[in-house]
């Protein structure tokens, strides 16, 4: 995951920050920096453990937050790797980790957090596009290494600028596992109608990408797929199609447990800048819902979940929400904050 446009950010209370260092940079493709974390001496405590779909808020040294997928091994508890695209029209993150992340430079990072988890399954089929290989390279390691059966569709402009294309290559050679690499000037998009096309019973799917490829998912997984067998992870929010309704936002009141003071949040106002003007350093990056960073536990009342972090089942059970654009559908809503 590499978000092009978050805002700067602060931490929860309990959020898992700290510091650590870059201990390493390189290349990895055209235009794609690794750059590995280590803590800041062997003293402290070990990196916090974290499983394939992981990824990291980074804060870089302008204040800026960013999150990136977590895409090294996963049984090194040493490290934390992640890839990087330079993006020159962007808003200036992916430029900062080229151009300032060097050896020795020391960030704060928040997490890992965890919003595109790896279920077991019999089969899998991991679809990737340009730098959404990065979560797909963790996930693959693990059936690689379990001896389950798996399938990568790996889209990019061109063969230089797919990262770990190589790695992924010779993991499916030891394992039991298939890699299609499709360039597009060499071989145009990748054909996911074909990929889709005759599964084996039990397949999970897991795709990462540019929008455009997981809007084209999506839309062949409702016709293809059983409900449930797609997992997706975005870069940003899912645009709203021009005739989507329109949201009437009603006021609420929202109860903050642990210091009981409770809060109107009027109909024209989102919560989590009400949230703010109480609880100033609660955490938040995106503020479109689709990063997780603004996750937060619900202790009473019936939220209006307006995120793309979510499952169905997470939803229904209303345990937890992401404050940024997130409301509620009843009078009042007690937040763990």
């Amino acid at each position: 995951m590499s978000s092009p446009d978050l805002a700067t950010a602060s931490p929860a209370a309990g959020d898992a920050e700290r510091r650590v260092q870059v201990a390493r940079c390189r290349a990895v493709a055209a235009g794609v920096v690794e750059v590995t974390f280590t803590r800041l001496s062997p003293a402290e405590e070990p990196l916090a453990a974290w499983a394939p779909g992981a990824h990291l808020d980074v804060v870089l040294p302008s204040g800026r937050v960013r999150q990136y997928s977590l895409c090294g091994p996963a049984e090194n508890p040493g490290e934390y790797v992640i890839a990087v695209l330079r993006e020159p029209a962007g808003r200036g993150g992916s430029v900062e980790v080229h151009d300032l992340l060097v050896a020795g430079e020391v960030v704060t990072i928040r997490g890992p957090r965890n919003h595109f988890r790896l279920d077991h399954a019999q089969h899998y089929l991991f679809l990737a596009g340009g730098i959404g290989i990065t979560p797909i390279l963790a996930m693959a390691r693990e059936p690689a290494r379990a001896g389950t059966p798996w399938t990568l569709v790996y889209g990019g402009r061109t063969r230089s600028s797919m990262a770990y294309a190589d790695e992924l290559t010779e993991l499916a050679e030891l394992s039991h596992g298939n890699v299609r690499l499709v360039p597009q000037d060499e071989d145009g998009h990748p054909d996911f109608a074909a990929a889709l096309t005759d599964l084996p019973a039990g397949t999970a799917v897991y795709a990462c990408g540019p929008e455009a490829m997981l809007q084209a998912v999506e839309a062949l997984s409702h016709e293809m797929l059983p409900p449930g067998a797609l997992h997706l992870e975005r870069f940003a929010a899912k645009p709203q199609p021009s005739d989507a309704p329109a949201v009437s936002d009603t006021a609420f009141d929202v109860e903050l447990a642990r210091s009981g003071r409770i809060l109107t949040v009027p109909a024209d106002r989102r919560l989590i800048d009400v949230v703010r003007e109480v609880v100033p350093d609660v955490s938040y990056a995106c503020e479109e819902g689709y990063c997780g960073s603004c996750e937060t536990r619900v202790l009473a009342g019936v939220p209006d979940h307006r995120d793309q972090v979510l499952t169905a089942d997470e939803r229904e059970g209303n345990t937890r929400m992401m404050i940024c654009v997130g409301r509620c559908l009843s009078p009042t809503l007690t937040l763990d904050l």
